[in-house]
This record gives structure tokens, C-alpha cells and sequence, in this order.
């Protein structure tokens, strides 16, 4: 064995023992093995891009032979994510994660010179290691602890969103290398076509996090069950999202090879996950389940949502001539499970549009969102597009700019009325204060 190989083969040994030890010294839970996997595929996710930017920028270059993808050792870059991944989100079981980044940054540290002659480092190596910390490391870090911890449910989705695009989509789109062989019209129109398609899974994703309060991943799975969203038209809508992208990418860049990649999604999703994640949820949910399915295809979305359990209400301001036209046109196209009530009504005083159902509440154009999954499929991928941070953010300042503003829906000015203050008696031979 010559030294490129011994070094490669520590490079796999080094994560390898230290996860090992962490699994022996403690089996983990569901959630501890949903951080370790989360951090990661986190991990590897940022590397993959790093350490090819690290060559152009002349951080470090790797000099190896054999299972090599764009100049990266496959092996260093997966038993890096390791050791940035699952070793510290097992580690946080026991340590703070400010002690387990400071150790992994000074065992780094020794580890990257170490690695010649396989890990060519240049002058400004400790750039790219900062980068790389701050990118990697610590978010990954992040994600195992709020995992642990059941917090920040949004951000994990977000994050488990970029990884399985980066990881089930991007990877393989980039190892086939095929680029458009299309006009540049036609190609716009594809890509905008696959914008539309993966926003069905994005949408999937965020309805289980803020109405499941939990993610896509087994290990880390919603507590409720959710039927509202896309989950009210097609059962598998993130599954059904992957392989009708895949098929649009095909498309878009004349390559049926990724045409593989959605029978895999199918097979995968109408095999194991069916019999692994339906077994549990029909064990967790009973019967409530079971009308779920009775109601829901698997892979044919319904044209009109299938209606929840309980009924959403949207509370629509009486004195508001914009909202009552919102509330009519609503109302023309035949909402399936949802309410149109006065906001007057509320016990709460109201300044906008306001949706509640299942213990949430939207406001504004997040609202009216809401309210278009009620209507059609065709109206719900609107409803989901506006409904996305940025979008929303841009719909609600057009919204005010317009005359839209939020206003109250009654009582402001009992309820602004400040009331008398009460002092305690003043003392004998003393005048009351403020005389």
C-alpha cells in the first residue's frame, strides 16, 4: 500500500471508529438517528460544491486516482460529511455543541495537512476551512440539536427540501452532463414547467411542518395527521412531485436516462415506503386513517380537495369592499371545507383577512392563499405559490400599496380607550399624587 492509499484508507477509518464508538457506547433513539441523517446529508450536500470551488479558488486540490468525481475523492468527501455529520449530532447526546464544533475544527485542522499527499493544500487553505465550518459544520450542527429538540420545524423542512433536491435530483442530473439540445424558449418554458412541478413537493413539505409539526423524514414524522394542503388531493404528492420531475428534466434536457430516476421514485414510494410508512401510520392513526386512504388516491391527485375532518373558517371584514369581493368570488367557486364568517364575529379584533383551521392561523395574502386549496387543484398550485416566503412578502406590499392594508374589524376605539388608572390611597395628612 503506497502513501495516497494509506492516507485514503485513514481518511475512511478516522469517522468510521468515532461513529462506531458513539453507536456502541449508546444505541439511538428514532430521533437521534434523524439528526445524525439530517446533518449528514447536510454535510455532504455543501462539501460536494466546496471542495470543487476550493480547486478553482487554490484552497486545497486533491491528487488521487480512482473513484474520483470532478477532481473529489468519493470516499474523503462522504467520510468528511461523516465526520461533520452524524459523529457530532451523536456527540450532542452528551456535549455542548460549541465544545463539539471546537473539537472537530482542531481535529480538522490536523487532519487536513496530515492528508498529503492526497489533500494539496495552497496559502489560503484556512479560508476555504472557515468557509467550510460555517457552511457545514456548523449548520449541521444546528439542524441535530433543534432535531433533538424538536425545534424550529420549518427550518429543518426547509433544509431536508434542499437536501433531497440536491441529493435525489441535482446529483443525478449532474453526473449524466446533459444540457439542452432545445431553443432557448423552449428550454425557459421547461424550466419554468419543473419550477411548477417540484413546487407540489415544496408545498407538501410545509404543509407538514406547520400543520404536522414535523418533516418528511420517517425518524422525524409529522404528530398529527395531515389531510390539508396537497395531502388533500393525492397521498404521495413530495413522491408524485420527484417523478413527474424527473420526467419534465428528461424532457427539458433530451435525456432519457433520468427517466430513471422517477421509475425509481415510483418503485420505491408503491413498495417499500407503502408497506414500511402506511403500516405505521394505520398503527398510529386507525381508522382516521383509514378514510384518509378511502378518500385519497395514491398517485391521481383529485380535481377538488377531498374535505378535512373539521372545516377551515375564513373571517372576512363586513365594512371591507375588497374583502367582501374576495369572500364572493370565494363563495362562486364552491369551497369544499371551508367557512366564510364575519371577522366582526371574532373574539379577537382582526386587521386582516384571517384563516383558522387545525390550530393554525394565516393572515393577509397568506390567507387567501390558504383559502384557494379549497377551491381546485388549478387554484391550489396558485394558492401554494403565493403562499412561498418571498412571494408572499412581494403580494402583501402590493396588497397595501393598493389600498389593502390591514384595518381593524371592530371595537378599535373601545378597545384603544385607555383605561383609568388606579392608584393606592394616599397616605393620612398627605394630598393625593397628581394634585
Amino acid at each position: 500500500m503506497n502513501e495516497a492509499e494509506l492516507v485514503r484508507a485513514a481518511g475512511l477509518a478516522v469517522p468510521t471508529v468515532l461513529l462506531v464508538a458513539l453507536l456502541v457506547h449508546r444505541r439511538p433513539s428514532d430521533r437521534e438517528l434523524a439528526a445524525a441523517v439530517v446533518a449528514t446529508c447536510w454535510s455532504a450536500v455543501v462539501l460536494a460544491p466546496l471542495n470543487v470551488v476550493a480547486a478553482d479558488a487554490g484552497w486545497w486540490t486533491f491528487e488521487a486516482v480512482g473513484a474520483v468525481w470532478r477532481g473529489v475523492p468519493v470516499d474523503l468527501w462522504w467520510s468528511w460529511a461523516i465526520l461533520w455529520g452524524a459523529v457530532p449530532a451523536l456527540a450532542l447526546r452528551t456535549a455542548h455543541p460549541v465544545l463539539v464544533v471546537a473539537v472537530l475544527v482542531w481535529l480538522d485542522l490536523l487532519l487536513m495537512p496530515a492528508a498529503s499527499p492526497v489533500v494539496v493544500l495552497g496559502e489560503r487553505w484556512l479560508v476555504g476551512e472557515a468557509i467550510g465550518v460555517a457552511t457545514a459544520l456548523v449548520p449541521a450542527v444546528l439542524l441535530a440539536r433543534w432535531t433533538l429538540a424538536r425545534r424550529f420545524v420549518v427550518v429543518r423542512g426547509w433544509a431536508q427540501a434542499v437536501i433531497a433536491g440536491a441529493l435525489l435530483v441535482a446529483l443525478p442530473v449532474v453526473a449524466t452532463g446533459a444540457t439542452p439540445p432545445w431553443p432557448a424558449p423552449v428550454t425557459a418554458a421547461g424550466v419554468q414547467l419543473a419550477l411548477a412541478v417540484a413546487l407540489v413537493g415544496v408545498a407538501a413539505m410545509r404543509e407538514l411542518a406547520l400543520v404536522g409539526q414535523g418533516t418528511p423524514l420517517p425518524y422525524d414524522p409529522p404528530r398529527r395527521l395531515v389531510v390539508t394542503g396537497p395531502y388533500a388531493y393525492v397521498r404521495n404528492p413530495m413522491q408524485l412531485s420527484v417523478a413527474a420531475l424527473f420526467v419534465v428534466l428528461a424532457a427539458v434536457l433530451g435525456d432519457a436516462r433520468l427517466l430513471v430516476g422517477a421509475l425509481v421514485t415510483v418503485g420505491y414510494s408503491s413498495g417499500l415506503a407503502a408497506w414500511h410508512e402506511g403500516r405505521q401510520l394505520r398503527e398510529r392513526y386507525g381508522e382516521q386513517w383509514e378514510r384518509y386512504v378511502g378518500a385519497v388516491p395514491s398517485w391521481r391527485p383529485r380535481l377538488r380537495p377531498v374535505a378535512p375532518p373539521l372545516p377551515a373558517v375564513l373571517w372576512v371584514a363586513g365594512d371591507c369592499g375588497t374583502c367582501r369581493g374576495v369572500a364572493r368570488w370565494l363563495l362562486d367557486r364552491r369551497p369544499v371545507g371551508l367557512e366564510l364568517r364575519p371577522a366582526a364575529d371574532h373574539r379577537d379584533i382582526l386587521w386582516r383577512l384571517t384563516y383558522e383551521h387545525a390550530g393554525v392561523r394565516y393572515e393577509g395574502v397568506r390567507a387567501f392563499a390558504r383559502a384557494l386549496g379549497h377551491l381546485h387543484l388549478g387554484w391550489a398550485v396558485v394558492g401554494w405559490g403565493l403562499d412561498l416566503p418571498l412571494v408572499r412578502h412581494f403580494a402583501l406590499l402590493c396588497t397595501d400599496a393598493f389600498g389593502a392594508g390591514p384595518r381593524p374589524s371592530r371595537g378599535l376605539v373601545e378597545a384603544a380607550r385607555p383605561r383609568p388608572v388606579l392608584r393606592p390611597p394616599a397616605p393620612p395628612g398627605r394630598p393625593p399624587a397628581g394634585r
